[in-house]
């Protein structure tokens, strides 16, 4: 089993894969679209990663505003997600989004990617971060043990 992380903007939708163990979160790929209205193409490519990689779950990062309030984009996403669901028949759980974009943009200012270059792996990290972040919070607790 394997857990697929989207990342869905407007002209993008970055991806990424859990390993089998459901443990991290890798990125695979960006798929672009030249509209944002037209998602047959996207999804299709959706369709075959999650057979590719067996995917039986998706986790699909909800752009919230900081005030915790759901905007325009928030919407849309969650359009997605109805359409996600109905075209995969896999569950979609949304996951809060805020700042994972800058947390990749920081990311790769520390790895030294080239401000230039850092549009072309943006959504794929984002991806990334939106769904370790929720593998992490799959795991078991330890108990706290009092020493």
């Amino acid at each position: 089993m394997r857990i697929m992380g989207l990342d869905f903007g407007s002209k993008t939708v970055g991806v990424a894969i859990s390993d089998p163990l459901l443990i991290t979160a890798q990125g695979i790929e960006i798929i672009r679209r030249k509209d944002e209205n037209k998602l047959r193409q996207t999804l299709a490519r959706i369709e075959a990663l999650i057979a590719e990689y067996e995917v039986e779950e998706i986790v699909l990062g909800l752009p919230k505003n900081m005030n915790d309030t759901i905007g325009e984009r928030a919407e849309l996403t969650l359009e997605f997600k109805e359409k996600l669901e109905r075209r995969t028949g896999l569950p979609v759980v949304m996951w809060d989004e805020r700042l994972t974009t800058v947390a990749a943009q920081r990311a790769m200012m520390e790895a030294g990617i080239r401000r230039e270059n850092r549009g072309e792996y943006v959504d794929k990290i984002a991806a990334c971060f939106i769904l370790q972040g929720y593998l992490d919070s799959r795991e078991e607790k330890p108990c706290k043990k009092n020493f």
